[in-house]
């Protein structure tokens, strides 16, 4: 957590125009002409976007690799590698081509083979292309440029799958590498997509570099969030590690760097009085807070503990904790997000406002007898931080005994996958966010999939009725049909409590005046943008 006094020596520090930007002398190396240089929320670790989910690791895929589709700024899909399909009468048989001039970076065509491949790979690690498999009765290579996708059943949401940019991302590999163990990560890094990534110069910690792929062929049309054209007009693109929000901020008021990804809420309104500084938005959707139980164990396991959290939590508590200023977040109980496509709140009025009385008769009910319960939780990402404090104080309030523990994002996120007990090391409750283009959709909203089995997210859930309208939203024939199951399963969802939501943020973005053409998208992208 930031307190009062670290606040305002972060405020000093850049007002003072302290903490330059100052690489060391022996990397230096011959700048291209037009070099875009960004601080990034986070260092890039894993190069493999199949394997891993998390968002650092997904702008570098859209870096360098490309999708068979790709959503627009209002997450619908539209055609990218490939350039035609076609879909058979009985919806059983999908035919795809993809579009001529895609090559890998080491000079390899893109082929059907290469394809196939990935989308295998792709299934076997993520929430969407899981249940694109459920599906899938077989893929087939028709020649180098077509190939086909059967299905057991129709599914009108594959082209909307298959352009997926949230979890893994169904990125389209070489067949070498998209044939290794999917449990493991590529480390090589060859796409077809528009950057390439130059490891040389990749400094962990430091410095990852991006430059323009020459051979590149971008689609005719328009650039539209991940759609249409990917029209490079930098040479270069630089993300320049800084975990210190006043060295960040300090670096883009002088103009060593171009972007702050995700600046601190702290210093948005110091860095946005400078006129040749920006604030905006970039995402199409709000973000959304959740607080994560873990099913497996009690008192979680039964579902009168979890309604217990939403009877029992103020959702503006969280987020003037986490997020300040009301202008960046608002309440909403829609576990689709608010102001997007699916956000229904059907079955959530009773959450609105605390009902500590039903809160504290839920968790008798549930047999909780005041067991220790550890609240997993971080300051590296200081919103969240201060959540886990406003929620071990409001859970407390009904009876809750919360061990609120706190340690680096890593390990954080490493506890997680422990499915033991707080003895064997496992954990109780978390709190985190998600994009809204990931939880805005029954598909991709990893927090609602409640596959039992342990087939879910951290947490693993299970609830077959709502696995049940899970997929009637999958199978439903059109929009309506799908807009009448999802109703039907956000208010199974209220019921059961997945998670308990939060609401939703805004994460702004700071650039220079100088930059232009950002893109609306799921995750912040360098193609479209314009420096002088």
């Amino acid at each position: 957590m930031i307190t009062a006094p670290r606040r305002w020596l972060l405020l000093a520090t850049v007002l003072c125009g302290l903490a330059p930007l100052a690489p060391p002398a022996a990397e230096a190396q011959p700048a291209p002409q037009r070099v875009l240089r960004v601080a990034p929320h986070a260092d890039l670790k894993t190069l493999d976007p199949v394997f891993a989910s998390i968002v650092i690791t997904r702008m570098h895929g859209l870096m360098i690799y490309e999708t068979l589709f790709a959503w627009d700024s209002k997450l619908q899909p539209h055609p990218q590698m490939v350039d035609r399909f076609s879909t058979a009468e009985d919806g059983l048989s999908w035919q795809f081509h993809l579009r001529p001039g895609l090559k890998f970076h080491d000079g390899q065509k893109v082929r059907s083979q290469d394809v196939i491949a990935s989308l295998r790979r792709w299934m076997a690690r993520d929430t969407v292309g899981g249940k694109v498999a459920e599906y899938a009765a077989g893929m087939e290579a028709v020649d180098e440029d077509s190939f086909v996708i059967r299905l057991k059943r129709p599914m009108s949401m594959l082209p909307f799958a298959l352009g997926s940019a949230v979890g893994q991302i169904p990125v389209i590999m070489r067949e070498s590498d998209a044939n290794t163990d999917p449990m493991r990560p590529v480390t090589e890094a060859v796409g077809s997509g528009p950057f390439r990534f130059n490891r040389a110069e990749w400094r962990s910690g430091a410095r990852v570099v991006y430059d323009r792929n020459p051979d590149y062929v971008p689609r005719d049309e328009p650039a539209d969030g991940l759609a249409g054209g990917r029209v490079v007009k930098l040479d270069r693109v630089e993300w320049i590690i800084m975990p210190d929000p006043a060295t960040a901020a300090a670096a883009l008021q002088s103009g060593e760097i171009d972007i702050w990804e995700q600046p601190s809420q702290d210093l948005v309104p110091v860095i946005g009085r400078s006129r040749e500084v920006k604030v905006e938005r970039f995402a199409s959707l709000a973000n959304q807070v959740m607080l994560r139980p873990n099913h497996l164990h009690p008192p979680f396991n039964d579902p009168r503990a979890r309604l217990a959290l939403a009877y029992a939590t103020d959702q503006g508590d969280f987020l003037a904790a986490g997020y300040g200023d009301e202008q960046w977040w608002k309440r909403c109980e829609s576990y689709f997000v608010c102001g997007g496509p699916n956000g229904t709140e059907a079955g959530t009025s009773a959450y609105a406002k605390p009902d500590l009385e039903t809160a504290r008769r839920l968790l008798a009910e549930s047999g909780y007898k005041g067991e220790r319960l550890v609240l997993n939780s971080t300051y590296d990402i200081a919103p969240i931080g201060r959540m886990a404090e406003v929620a071990a104080e409001s859970l407390k309030k009904i009876g809750f005994n919360i061990d609120l523990q706190f340690a680096d994002w890593g390990t954080v996120t490493t506890r997680q996958q422990n499915r033991g007990t707080v003895a064997e090391g496992g954990w109780n409750l978390f709190v985190t966010t998600a994009s809204g283009a990931t939880m805005q959709s029954p598909v991709t909203n990893i927090g609602t999939n409640m596959a039992c089995g342990g087939k879910s997210w951290a947490g693993w859930p299970c609830d077959e009725e709502a696995e049940r309208l899970r997929g009637a939203v999958v199978d439903a024939p059109d929009d309506a049909a799908r807009q009448q199951a999802t109703e039907a399963l956000h208010r199974r969802l209220a019921e059961v409590q997945p998670y308990r939501v939060l609401g939703q943020y805004d994460q702004p973005y700071a650039r220079r005046a100088n930059v232009s053409g950002m893109l609306q998208a799921p995750v912040m992208l360098f193609w479209n943008l314009e420096k002088p």
